[in-house]
């Protein structure tokens, strides 16, 4: 039976799912966490995507995530697609991490109350849990989830926003606004240690575990009336669809890089596919987008794409002072659009 579309949009915001095949886990030890991190944060980078809540759960994790560009499906893919290769690497395994299709729950973002219950929701994940102890224990003491950055903005993250979940507590990110902010989350871990049925301690939570729209009657019109425009363009969604945004994206960095270089794009794809010039074009789109390897390859002339990531990672490991000094002065392109 063909899938329904992802609705995609600029300014969508989700509840991402996504659960280990067969139940099985996803991280194995802190460091798979902090693989994950890292791939989320390239992630953020190649998308521009805002992350307002996170938690790493051992066979699952959740996001509440802001896409200021309609480009969720490829985003997703390289993500899940990147950490699941990463895992295989290092633990020596082949074959499918991540269950089936992720989750994607469309979240109406206008009132406040529906994003704030998502945005507790996946904080409170590790209380319903139990990964720690509910009496004695702090919610801020399990690691992997974005609660304990809440209250210690050093150690964010630049695609971490705090400032969303904390306005619908009408609070501000400051040392009382923080306070307030646990004091608020302390309570909320006193009524899941005190449910009899701790995933249905709250009653929004059930429509965020099995709907696939959270908000407000209009709201979920307005999604209806997207995924009906959807479905009259294709007749098919067996696989899953690819935005414009990102192409989009990087036609417009490879225009800027080559002027960067001092170069007119005509003379890049002339030259030798492994030239440092073309290096540095695959490492920027590489970094900043979400383009296939394919995609690089053939439009900079550079051979066969799944050898293309060696001349990325030949740029981003030089040594050579010329080099980076052009590296960096790449990057400053992808600065002015953050």
């Amino acid at each position: 039976m063909p899938r329904k579309p992802r609705v995609e949009f600029e300014g969508a915001i989700y509840h991402i799912m996504s659960r280990g095949n067969r139940g099985d886990a996803i991280f194995l030890d802190d460091k798979d966490c902090e693989t994950f991190l890292d791939t989320l944060d390239e992630a953020c980078t190649k998308t521009g995507w805002l992350v307002h809540a996170f938690v790493l759960m051992g066979n699952h994790y959740h996001l509440l995530l802001e896409t200021p560009e309609a480009n969720l499906v490829v985003g997703m893919k390289w993500l899940q697609g990147t950490y699941t290769q990463r895992f295989n690497s290092r633990h020596k395994l082949w074959g499918h991490l991540l269950q089936g299709r992720y989750k994607a729950l469309l979240v109406d973002g206008s009132g406040g109350d529906y994003f704030s219950a998502v945005s507790s929701y996946i904080h409170l994940n590790p209380a319903r849990a139990k990964c720690f102890d509910l009496l004695e224990g702090k919610l801020s003491d399990f690691r992997w989830s974005s609660y304990p950055l809440y209250l210690k903005p050093a150690k964010r993250p630049v695609w971490l926003r705090v400032d969303r979940t904390l306005g619908c507590l009408g609070v501000q990110d400051d040392t009382r606004g923080r306070r307030r902010f646990a004091d608020y989350m302390r309570k909320r871990v006193g009524e899941v240690a005190g449910s009899a049925q701790p995933m249905e301690a709250d009653g929004s939570w059930a429509g965020i575990r099995r709907g696939w729209c959270l908000g407000s009657e209009r709201f979920r019109e307005q999604m209806l009336e997207r995924l009906e425009t959807l479905s009259g363009k294709r007749e098919s969604f067996s696989g899953e669809e690819v935005g414009l945004h990102d192409e989009g994206e990087a036609e417009h960095l490879l225009k800027a890089g080559v002027a960067v270089l001092g170069m007119a794009e005509p003379e890049l794809v002339a030259l030798r596919k492994g030239a440092d010039e073309k290096a540095l074009i695959a490492w920027l789109l590489r970094k900043h987008c979400a383009v296939s390897n394919a995609w690089i390859a053939g439009r900079l002339d550079m051979g066969r794409a799944d050898c293309l990531s060696r001349y990325p990672k030949r740029i981003e490991q030089t040594e050579d002072r010329e080099l980076i000094n052009k590296r960096e002065q790449l990057r400053k392109i992808t600065r002015l659009r953050d």
